[in-house]
């Protein structure tokens, strides 16, 4: 049995499914995939070399839907077995040759309650797992990022599957989960996803050059501060759009200024603005529209923004919405653009898109 595995959210199987048949194809590899609904991962079948291929050149950060994706290996039976570490090396020992030494070891499980049961026990079990590989010599002594990270994800108690991913195409979190804590005042949880997009969009090494106090930055539908406070944070200065409340907090900071209008029809009276954040409830298809615009204009030089998926063929959609962006940009724009987009651990039923101008070389 060979393949990716590839982590998701439990309810969003299929989307990851539709994904990396839609990404393999352009690759020019004809696997298919198997899942189950809730089980949080998607199993893509394919031969070993087309997994590798995979593996290699198809970056995870491209992908919306899938939290981490590593190359399968082997599955490994557990059910009644006591030396659990013998019988994974048993399973790497057909792959020696050809895997060789790896680099680093993850052991994790999916994101559903039933696997996080075991949680508690992947923690205890790597110890001894990670003495083992090294005794047989199919683990470095110290991490190496040169060399595959040993992936060993326990689906339950009696079930894992093990494989590798490279260190330049993979998730520096186990199961591509990146756990914040809710700070005690917040205006509300969405503020979580900001903090996690600013994270997961803009790398550490850029985060002062583009993550500056006293940058000006618009949040669209600002009311209660969720995403303001994340601004807030980073010390900037803020314009919060939204005819509703603001979190009293965030006033005295004096680093708000509440502009009771309509998000859709506001616009800076300066172009000075970096940052642009929007979380509104509307219609993916017009929140787009209207970040799409704001580059366009020269009225932001980055932006942020959730699009809602509240329709069943959540990939299709999600397609749809970014090309009509990607082809708006390279029509109507004069400089080249990135574009993100990632189902993030905070989110639910959106994404999450980070949209920017690159420098010009």
């Amino acid at each position: 049995m060979s393949g990716i595995i590839l982590l998701c959210r439990a309810g969003f199987e299929g989307d990851c499914a539709a994904e990396i048949q839609d990404k393999a194809t352009e690759l020019g590899i004809y696997g298919y995939c198997q899942t189950q609904p809730n089980q949080a991962y998607v199993t893509y079948n394919c031969q070993a070399e087309e997994a590798e291929h995979i593996a290699r050149k198809l970056p995870l950060k491209d992908l919306v839907f899938a939290r981490e994706m590593f190359a399968l290996l082997s599955p490994v039976k557990l059910a009644g077995i006591e030396d659990r570490a013998s019988e994974v090396i048993k399973a790497l020992e057909p792959h020696r040759e050809t895997f060789g030494l790896a680099g680093e070891l993850r052991v994790e499980t999916p994101d559903t309650n039933e696997a996080n049961q075991l949680s508690k026990f992947c923690r205890k079990f790597s110890v001894p797992l990670r003495q083992a590989l090294r005794k047989e010599e199919l683990l470095s002594n110290k991490p190496l990022a040169k060399r595959p990270l040993l992936h060993v994800l326990f689906v339950n108690s009696a079930h894992a599957l093990v494989g590798y991913s490279y260190s330049y195409n993979q998730t520096p979190y186990d199961g591509g989960i990146l756990r914040l804590r809710m700070p005690k005042d917040g205006p509300s949880r969405s503020t979580l996803k900001l903090d996690e997009a600013f994270q997961v969009f803009v790398p550490e090494n850029e985060q002062e050059k583009r993550i500056q106090p006293g940058m000006k930055a618009v949040d669209l539908g600002a009311a209660p501060g969720g995403w303001t406070y994340q601004l807030v944070r980073r010390g900037m200065m803020v314009q919060a759009v939204d005819n509703g409340p603001m979190a009293e907090s965030l006033m005295e900071t004096g680093q708000v200024q509440h502009i009771k209008e309509d998000g859709f029809k506001f616009r800076p009276k300066r172009k000075n603005i970096h940052w642009l954040v929007c979380d509104m409830v509307e219609k993916p298809a017009r929140v787009g529209e209207l970040m799409t615009s704001w580059l366009l204009e020269g009225d932001c030089q980055e932006a942020i923004f959730n699009l809602k998926l509240p329709m069943r063929q959540r990939y299709a959609a999600v397609k749809e919405y970014l090309d009509q962006i990607k082809d708006q940009l390279q029509t109507e724009g004069t400089k080249p653009f990135e574009i993100q987009a990632k189902h993030l651990y905070h989110d639910r039923e959106e994404i999450t898109v980070h949209l920017r101008w690159l420098p010009k070389q």
